[in-house]
């Protein structure tokens, strides 16, 4: 396990700032929190604060950097240089990058110079965004999080990568993920969200501790960081965006959790090209950001101006005009909007598919401040003329048979779910990952360090003294032992299964009867019933709530509270109607709070 990308990178900072001129010098004085009566420049322009404070990265959305460059108040190098002595100042504490883009004050330059020439690329031009680690770039690795990766730079671009840099933006740094997205081990010892072989755990910048309790007391955190995509980074003001990738939960996990907008697109938005997936069948790219306009923003760019013919789905939806999602920003969006509050499981417990109805056998629903959050969440929504449809429970989850129950039919996972004891589970995600990971090796020509997954869990095993097995890799082993072509049948049978239940008798049957513009679910809880169609939700932060484990903290361990947001689910392709949705909801409510500014 290695840190060394992030340090060599960070190595120039102080010289940098040493070479500064004295306006950024004076800048820097600002960070990392506000200079005293300084607001970001979008609040500037509504509370009449002088424009020529100086700026701050702090807290500053993408549309307060675009106002502050457009108003020349600051540059794109200044910008750079204050995200990366945040990054100097709480790396440590956080972990929430792989690696740091050594050329990124470089590039900031070439940007600068470009709109003092009037030359401007796109919508983000010179403006900092992440990138998961499992997203191909040319000029920095692409890891994926595994120590067999260390240092891979892909002989291809991800196409979404070609869009951002289109766009103008200026990649900074790749995030920390959960290994291979979290498809490395299952049970008997789950990999934590946010740990990998090569760069350790993640932290939470709400709560960057580690778990104090002795039976988790292996450096995992005391507050989650939500799936595998990192959050922490945009929450703490590393960076302006982030772009996470989603196969089950993992751009609306850590958007939840670190109180952030998550959009998770219809799969096929977003190109997967250049992405190391799990499986095609699910996978999907996605922004996370400060807010829901910025995230508006950040999609338009990601689905490109073109479909990606190295990627069929993204001739699925039609784009909007100019593939401006901003133009469904609508602050009355949600007068008239039909909204399905789907009770049963996922705000009330319900019994355990195939069991009787004793309180020993019900499963799901929310405790006290998480109801209260969504009851509050509900009143806001009828405040804002929305019209509420309560109860509108999915049918598959209701189902009284377990064949139909959607509740019954989990995914298969770790080392229990292995050939001979997978009747009763959906083997999508190990067969994806067998045949699609196995295509993305290939797809690497001379540049792979490595052939097929046999090959990594051999390494993996091989190096198991350098910390590749710390939780196993169970996920790994039972991807691999599927046949591409003799499990070909009960894979398409799990996967009209997946659909049937998530889509036909989910969502799809609960949204047509209702007449639903959307569903509204608590936190992330609806993540998996929407990536099984590949369909799109919105998640917009809306409380803090108690970080209350089972078991408890130890007496005297005062846990922080944690975020929790509200998500709105479509059906495919109808992301411009929730965006303005969420955009609406977030304007009505206005909950979201940022970390401490010293986490």
């Amino acid at each position: 396990m290695t840190r060394l990308p992030v340090v060599a990178a960070l190595a120039g900072v102080a010289a940098a700032l040493a070479a500064a001129p004295a306006d950024v010098a004076q800048t820097f004085r600002s960070v990392p929190g506000a200079a005293p009566g300084f607001r970001p420049a979008s609040f500037a322009q509504d509370r009449g604060s002088p424009l020529d404070a100086p700026f701050t990265v702090f807290e500053a959305t993408v549309v307060d950097l675009r106002t502050a460059l457009e108003q020349r108040r600051t540059t794109s190098r200044e910008i750079v240089l204050q995200y990366l002595a945040r990054i100097a100042t709480y790396e440590d504490k956080l972990h929430a990058a792989i690696t740091v883009n050594p050329r990124a004050l470089a590039v900031a330059g070439e940007r600068d110079r470009e709109r003092l020439q009037g030359r401007l690329r796109g919508p983000l031009h010179g403006i900092p965004i992440a990138l998961k680690d499992n997203i191909h770039t040319t000029d920095l690795p692409t890891t994926g999080g595994a120590l067999a990766f260390e240092g891979l730079v892909p002989p291809y671009e991800a196409t979404l990568t070609t869009n951002l840099r289109a766009a103008g933006a200026i990649i900074i740094a790749k995030t920390n993920m959960t290994e291979l997205a979290n498809w490395v081990a299952g049970a008997p010892a789950p990999m934590p969200a946010n740990y990998n072989s090569l760069n350790g755990q993640g932290y939470n910048p709400y709560d960057p501790r580690k778990d104090p309790r002795e039976a988790t007391f292996d450096g995992r955190p005391a507050l989650g960081t939500g799936g595998s995509s990192s959050g922490a980074g945009t929450a703490a003001s590393f960076w302006a965006a982030n772009v996470g990738t989603e196969t089950s939960g993992s751009i609306l996990s850590p958007a939840n959790q670190n109180m952030l907008v998550g959009i998770k697109p219809t799969l096929g938005r977003v190109s997967r090209y250049g992405v190391i997936p799990i499986t095609a069948d699910q996978d999907t790219a996605g922004p996370m950001a400060k807010s829901v306009r910025d995230a508006a923003l950040l999609l338009g760019v990601l689905e490109g101006r073109a479909p990606d013919p190295h990627d069929p789905a993204t001739t699925r939806c039609t784009p909007p005009p100019n593939h401006d999602y901003t133009a469904f920003l609508d602050a009355g969006g949600l007068k008239g909007a039909r909204i399905g509050i789907p009770r049963a499981y996922y705000y009330d417990p319900v019994a355990s598919p195939g069991a009787g109805a004793s309180k020993g056998n019900l499963i799901g629903g929310l405790d006290g401040p998480e109801r209260q959050a969504m009851d509050e969440a509900i009143a806001a929504l009828k405040q804002a003329g929305a019209v509420i449809v309560d109860p509108a429970d999915v049918p598959s989850v209701t189902a009284p048979d377990a064949r139909d129950s959607f509740l019954a039919w989990s995914v298969c996972s770790g080392a229990g779910s292995a050939r001979g004891s997978d009747a009763d589970c959906s083997i999508v995600f190990k067969y994806g990952m067998k045949r699609d990971f196995n295509a993305w090796l290939q797809s690497l020509g001379t540049a792979a360090p490595l052939h097929s997954l046999t090959e990594l869990r051999r390494w993996n095993t091989e190096h198991a003294r350098a910390g590749t097995l710390k939780y196993g890799q169970s996920n790994l082993d039972i991807s691999d032992e599927m046949d591409i072509e003799r499990d070909r049948a009960r894979y398409e049978a799990d996967r009209a299964k997946d659909i049937r239940l998530a889509a036909a008798e989910g969502i799809d049957a609960i949204m047509q009867s209702g007449r639903l513009d959307a569903i509204l679910f608590p936190g992330a809880s609806g993540a998996a019933i929407a990536a099984k169609p590949g369909y799109p939700t919105v998640m917009v932060p809306f409380a803090l709530v108690p970080n209350a484990p089972v078991p408890p903290f130890p007496q005297g361990f005062d846990a922080r509270p944690a975020p929790f947001g509200v998500s709105f689910t479509g059906m495919a392709c109808s992301e411009p109607r929730l965006i303005e949705i969420a955009y609406a909801f977030e304007q009505a409510t206005r909950r979201r709070v940022p970390p401490p500014a010293t986490p």
